[in-house]
This record gives structure tokens, C-alpha cells and sequence, in this order.
């Protein structure tokens, strides 16, 4: 494996050089103002709702979420050397050092993807851990790391662990099948997991990852509830890998359709392979060059401070299909669209006392969360895009970035934006 892995946590204000484990894998810490691009909250998209002060899931207090993102190689692809596009990101709902149980349950919209610990979830109403997001064929190695992670720590609940893992597939950038996440990578995204700004984009389980046309990744974000609604906060993360351009919507405009060009294109002069639908990246396009299509997946987790019950958790977790149906999602056959719902109220309500005295939110208050979770879904995935940097990988495939210039004039044509 090349030495040029890079490992990145959540951003930080400086770059921190940890070493090199093993003589292959450097450890570091990317600047938040090295990759702080614009956010859905900075230009004012109206999606809707109020933004919380992070914008980010972590404005759910106790949320942490942490990163590991491999990226090494270049050129064709290699079975077991890369390129390498890919890693894991995780989230704990009550922090990595509070292994207190949440109530959750989950949904999917279409099941053509993985999410595990889900039976479990939905027999017992509760999360016990973090939730993790790889790539599809990394499932079972984090699966694994998780419980060597617990086990360390002594978080006893039963004598076995169950944990919740969900992936996307990322095989057209990475080389999925040289399974390149490893236990060291999972362990070292759950230690270093933190509350506070998110990175996005290119990093974690969504480094190798394409969403709506362009370049995906990780996105988040968050809405509050005015005080009259309670004053609630419902926090969003993404790994974002769905939906074809020409379906792209944001805020009601349709951004796909405005811009045709930018299709993913290979960026080397070899011969293309027979039956490529794919330009060399170099070659001029000729009009409307995308060719995408709508098979892929998205993984959303909701976090919120609201007491909500398990059956109450269900409804907000279909919610988040609106949300991607706002943004040009359909539930694809192809799609893996599966979503988990937690909430951080009611601590200590898992315990072997005969009774626990909880709060429930009535459901005729339970509304403005459906709202609040159908937003924020919808500010993630822009900001997912909004975050994503150009990426080349196997094979020379180049899948661009979203020119945030030339969205931003599609709002302006749509009279959405001055």
C-alpha cells in the first residue's frame, strides 16, 4: 500500500503531523480553512427553515462525528494496490465517551444497499453505539472494528454487540474490491470523532463517492424549531452517492438541467474501451455531454434533541424521502435510499430497573420536525455538493465538482436568488 494515504479527521484550524504507522499510513488533520468552501447556509439558499449555529448534525448537543479518508494511487486500476478513493465515517449520538442508548428506529425508501444492526433497532427501539458509513464492500471489517472497539472500552449492554453499518458503493473511483479500510482506519475514526464543525465532502466513507452528476461525498446540516415549536434541533448527515443530473434540483430549481456539460470524462489519451459512453476528459464536448444514470445510493442519519419515541422516530425517518424527492431522487431500483432516526432525549431510559419514566412529544406537535427533517436532508445534500472537490481516480475517471458560480446563476434565472 503507497505511503501516501491520508488520514483526516474532522477539520481543525491547523494541520497536526502524527507520524506514520506501519511505514504506509501518514496521519493527519485537515485545516477547516483549507477546505471551507461556501454552505448552503452562506449563500442563502432557500431551501427553508432555520439553520442551526453549525448548520451540521452536530448542533444536536452530544453528537460527535469522526472521519478516516484513504486516498492513494493514480491511474489503472490494480486489484488489491488502487487507486484507493474511499474510508469511513462515523456517528455517535451521545459522544464516543457516553455509551448511554438512543431511541431510533430506521427506514428505506429502496433496500438495494445495506444497513446493519437494523433487525435489532426495530425489535428493540434502541441504537446501542455509533453508526458507521463505508463503502459496500467494507461493511463487515467495520462491523468487526466496531466490536473490538466496544469490547475495549468495557461498554457492556449484552454479551454481544450488534452494531449499525450502512454503505455506498464507490466503485468507480476506488478500487473496491483491493478492501482497503482496515481495522486501524475504523478505529481511528471512532477515537477521533468530535463535536463541532464537520468536514464534508471528500472525506470519509464519502470520498469516493458521485451524487446527482457530480462529485458527492459527505454533506450536512441542521434546522431549529422556532420556540413556539418547542425549540428543537433536527441535524442531518449524508453519504451521498444518488440520482442522475438532469434530475438535480435545489430549492425548486433545476440545476441539472442548466448545466449539461461537466459530464464525468476519463483524463488520459488511451484507446476507450468498446462501448463507452465516457469522453476523454481533454476532447471537447459536444452540447449536452452528460450521460449519468440514476443507480447509486444515499445513507442519511437523523439526530434529534426532540423526545420522540421509537414509532415517532419511524415517521420522521420517511421523511427524509421527501427531502431527497426535493432534490431529484426517486428510489431508484438501483439505489440503496436507507435512512436511521435517533433521538438524544430521555437519557438512561435503557436500564434494568422494572420501570423508566420517559417524555414523549405529542404527536399533533410532531409536525414542524417533519418539515425541519425534509429541509435540513435537503441543505446536506447541497452542501455535500457544494463541499465536493473534482476527483480523479481508476482508471483516469475524472467526476467534477459542481460549479457553485453556474448554480448560482440558474437561481438567479429561476428568480430565487437575487
Amino acid at each position: 500500500m503507497p505511503r501516501n494515504h491520508l488520514l483526516r479527521h474532522r477539520s481543525l484550524a491547523v494541520r497536526l503531523g502524527l507520524g506514520v504507522l506501519a511505514g504506509q499510513l501518514a496521519f493527519g488533520v485537515a485545516p477547516l480553512c483549507a477546505q471551507r468552501k461556501p454552505r448552503e447556509n452562506d449563500l442563502k439558499l432557500p431551501i427553508g427553515g432555520t439553520p442551526g449555529p453549525l448548520d451540521a448534525i452536530t448542533d444536536v448537543a452530544g453528537v460527535e462525528v469522526g472521519h478516516t479518508t484513504l486516498v492513494s494511487g493514480s491511474g489503472k486500476l490494480v486489484v488489491g494496490q488502487g487507486p484507493v478513493r474511499t474510508g469511513v465515517t462515523v456517528v455517535h449520538p451521545r459522544g464516543k465517551d457516553n455509551a448511554d442508548p438512543v431511541f431510533a428506529s430506521w427506514f428505506a425508501l429502496n433496500g438495494n444497499g445495506e444497513m446493519t444492526g437494523t433487525t435489532w433497532i426495530q425489535e428493540s427501539g434502541y441504537l446501542e453505539g455509533p453508526i458507521a458509513i463505508t463503502n459496500t464492500h467494507s461493511v463487515g471489517v467495520v462491523r468487526d472494528a466496531i466490536i473490538r472497539w466496544e469490547v475495549s472500552r468495557k461498554n457492556v449492554l449484552q454479551p454481544w454487540w450488534l452494531p449499525v453499518v450502512a454503505e455506498t458503493y464507490d466503485g468507480a473511483l476506488n478500487d473496491i474490491n483491493g478492501f482497503h479500510v482496515k481495522p486501524e482506519h475504523v478505529l481511528s475514526a471512532l477515537d477521533g470523532a468530535r463535536g463541532g464543525a464537520v468536514a464534508e465532502g471528500v472525506v470519509g466513507g464519502g470520498t469516493g463517492m458521485r451524487c446527482l452528476g457530480f462529485k458527492g461525498g459527505i454533506g450536512t446540516a441542521s434546522r431549529l424549531l422556532s420556540a413556539t415549536d418547542g425549540g428543537y434541533t433536527v441535524g442531518v448527515l449524508v453519504q451521498c452517492n444518488f440520482g442522475a443530473r438532469r434530475n438535480l434540483r435545489i430549492a425548486g430549481v433545476p440545476v441539472g438541467e442548466e448545466i449539461t456539460d461537466l459530464a464525468s470524462c476519463i483524463a488520459n489519451r488511451e484507446p476507450l474501451p468498446s462501448g463507452s459512453t465516457l469522453r476523454r476528459c481533454d476532447d471537447a464536448p459536444s452540447g449536452a455531454d452528460v450521460t449519468d444514470t440514476d443507480q447509486g445510493s444515499i445513507i442519511v442519519v437523523v439526530a434529534t434533541d426532540a423526545p420522540l419515541l421509537p414509532h415517532q422516530l419511524k415517521r420522521l425517518a420517511t421523511r427524509v424521502s421527501l427531502g431527497i424527492g426535493r432534490q431529484g431522487g426517486f428510489g431508484d431500483n438501483g439505489s440503496g435510499d436507507i435512512f436511521v432516526a435517533f433521538s438524544t432525549a430521555n437519557p438512561k431510559s435503557w436500564s434494568s430497573d422494572s420501570t423508566a419514566r420517559l417524555t414523549m412529544l405529542t404527536n399533533d406537535r410532531i409536525s414542524p420536525l417533519f418539515a425541519a427533517t425534509a429541509q435540513a436532508t435537503e441543505a446536506a445534500i447541497t452542501n455535500a455538493l457544494l463541499a465536493a472537490e473534482t476527483t480523479t481516480g481508476a482508471n483516469d475517471l475524472r467526476v467534477f465538482a459542481m460549479p457553485v458560480d453556474r448554480m448560482l446563476a440558474a437561481m438567479r434565472k429561476y428568480g430565487r436568488m437575487r
